[in-house]
């Protein structure tokens, strides 16, 4: 009989709740001991598939005697502290992105792992796209030569509420972050320079608090390769999401996916169907191929696919991010990681 790894969740808010569904319905080889949320609103939700234990608690998940893994879907400042304890307890962690919004804080959580040899494994989960995995696919097989130009439009279909923005972090470590990796794991190198230009277009008011909602990024590459970020906290077509890699030897891209291939014709054009229209659709199943890494580097002993280094340095970009747009220069990434061990 395969044996099963023992897990516990912490948060089942939206993003936890696709987690432990997916980990009870999609996972064979898992088993969900116990799940934490502080509000008792939640936990209906996991004892309807039958998780036996269901707590307020997010250290009863750590501190639980079977659980071998802990996924992590709590709120950000929560990530760190709740890595740490479970590194300490010698329990693997899946933890949602962004590891933490400080590059201290990543080093701390990255030397619990270390010190306690567990694993861990950040959920940027748009690495587990098949187009857009395939297309990184292609750039490792030498299909596109040197990268020259990478591309990247990232558009959600409508803002968060401005009270979550008060509290997300910033555009650039709570929305372009998967960027960041993304441009990362697509070139295969690292950032040396960051430029941003953006402003407050759809909520002014949330210039208030330092944020903004509409950007382009221009990032420079150690390779030489040139990326430019295109995003938008509000656009009416639906969730768009787009990638193009330019090179020596040719070009590859991935479209949007949508929910049919249907193109009807009339005497006013062409129609097709809109983009899927938010993230959870967009991504329903890289957010499952993800989640099943993990489980397979923990039960087959395999290097994390993403790992504490890869938060850092996604980090550390959204950072440089911030600092372009307020001083308006560009950023040198040696400017924000003289300080840190990467």
């Amino acid at each position: 009989m395969t044996r099963k790894l023992k897990t516990g969740v912490i948060g089942l808010g939206r993003i936890g709740q696709i987690h432990l569904s997916n980990l009870v319905h999609h996972m064979p080889d898992a088993e969900v001991l116990i799940a934490s949320d502080l509000s008792p609103a939640s936990h209906e939700f996991a004892r309807n598939l039958g998780v036996a234990e269901v707590t307020t608690d997010a250290y009863d998940v750590i501190n639980h005697p079977d659980v071998e893994a802990v996924i992590i879907c709590s709120p950000t400042p929560f990530h760190v502290p709740y890595t740490v304890a479970a590194a300490e307890k010698g329990k693997h962690v899946f933890c949602e992105k962004p590891l933490d919004v400080t590059l201290e804080a990543i080093q701390a959580a990255d030397k619990a792992v270390s010190d306690n040899n567990v694993k861990l494994m950040l959920g940027f989960n748009r690495r587990f796209d098949a187009n857009f995995s395939n297309v990184r696919s292609l750039v490792e097989a030498n299909k596109i030569g040197d990268p020259h130009i990478l591309r990247i439009t990232s558009r959600d279909p409508a803002p968060p509420p401005v009270e979550y923005l008060k509290t997300s972090g910033g555009i650039f470590l709570d929305m372009s972050i998967h960027d960041f990796d993304m441009a990362r794991y697509i070139v295969g190198s690292e950032v040396k320079e960051v430029f941003v230009k953006g402003d407050a277009l759809i909520h002014p008011e949330i210039k208030e608090f330092g944020d903004i909602d509409t950007a382009v990024i221009v990032l420079t590459f150690e390779n030489g390769a040139i990326g430019v970020i295109d995003n938008s906290r509000k656009a009416v077509y639906g969730y768009d999401q787009r990638l193009e890699i330019f090179g020596s030897k040719g070009m590859a891209k991935a479209e949007n996916n949508t929910s049919d291939t249907l193109v009807h014709f009339d005497s006013n054009g062409g129609h097709i169907s809109l983009p899927l229209h938010f993230f959870l659709e967009r991504y329903e199943t890289a957010y499952r191929v993800c989640l099943k890494s993990f489980i397979d580097c923990v039960l087959h002993d395999k290097p994390s696919p993403v790992d504490a280094h890869d938060g850092l340095m996604a980090t550390a970009i959204g950072i440089a991010a911030m600092k372009s747009l307020t001083e308006g220069r560009s950023v040198k990434m040696e400017e924000v990681l003289q300080f840190a061990s990467v």
